[in-house]
């Protein structure tokens, strides 16, 4: 089975752990209900229209609120440290939590007690945590912008806002933020660096690139990295190896929002019912 862990921009929403499904524009989690946006809403949205293209179960969701404080995040933390253990997750993605080492560490123990280890993706403030912990090379994959790419290069920033000017993100310094991450030890073993053009990075090496179809408008939509990572977590899931994963996720991705004939007023929402059929042309 497929978890998701992550957070929403709501001091009143509880920690909620079930499986999730969507209906009316909203996930639905144990008689709790919050609206598809971007973040990870999104990411879950498209990884429920993945997964029936698939034919595999609803993912196991961990959701909490939290508005930038980490309250809510350090919350999560301290349960999944006890409850993971309990688990077995075929998959495990990790999305948008307040950033703490602390919390990241117990967290990644709670991991090691699972009899089979999960493949372990993430992305936003856990992968942040995550590199901030020394943890980046225990995770199969991660999936960052060129922004938090620049972030995981530069081995003294504590935070992406810190990220020192001589790495200020560049499209034609890729290839050195990607060294420079593999150098320090703060990259995951695989990495989907998310773009005008997308990149499948295996141990240090480019492998794949993906640039069509070219989607001008989807530049202005806010939340189209977080459905790639729920694409890739489902395909995953699925049994596809990381490489392939990535590439049929970064495909089925843009093949949605050229489906969707998206303007820049276009909310993600509105993209994510697409994901299923661009599945299904990507994987045929």
């Amino acid at each position: 089975m497929l978890a998701i862990v992550g957070t929403v921009p709501s001091a009143d929403f509880p920690l909620v752990y079930s499986e999730a499904t969507s209906e009316g524009g909203n996930i639905r989690l144990k008689g709790h209900q919050v609206e598809i946006a971007r973040g990870t809403p999104a990411l879950i949205a498209a990884c429920l229209e993945a997964l029936k293209v698939l034919g595999l179960s609803p993912p196991f969701v961990y959701l909490v609120g939290d508005t930038g404080k980490g309250e809510g995040s350090r919350k999560l933390y301290d349960f999944l440290s006890e409850d993971l253990p309990k688990r077995n997750f075929k998959v495990l993605v990790f999305h948008y939590l307040f950033p703490d080492v602390d919390g990241q560490g117990k967290v990644f123990l709670g991991v090691e007690k699972i009899s089979q280890r999960p493949i372990l993706v993430a992305d936003a403030g856990f992968m942040y945590a995550a590199k901030m912990a020394g943890l980046a090379p225990s995770y199969d994959l991660f999936t960052p912008d060129l922004g938090e790419l620049a972030f995981l290069a530069d081995e003294k920033a504590p935070h992406p806002l810190y990220t020192r000017g001589f790495l200020f993100p560049d499209e034609e310094k890729v290839e050195e933020f990607i060294e420079r991450a593999y150098a320090h030890k703060n990259a995951a073993k695989a990495l989907l660096v998310k773009g005008r053009k997308d990149l499948v990075v295996i141990d240090g090496r480019i492998e794949a690139e993906i640039e069509e179809p070219v989607v001008e408008a989807l530049e202005a939509i806010g939340g189209t990295g977080d459905t790639l990572t729920g694409l890739v977590g489902a395909l995953l899931a699925k049994g596809l190896g990381i490489k392939e994963a990535c590439v049929v996720a970064a495909k089925a991705n843009r093949l949605a929002g050229l489906l969707a004939k998206p303007m820049p007023a276009t909310q993600i929402k509105e993209i994510i019912p697409y994901l299923g059929e661009a599945l299904k042309r990507c994987l045929s």
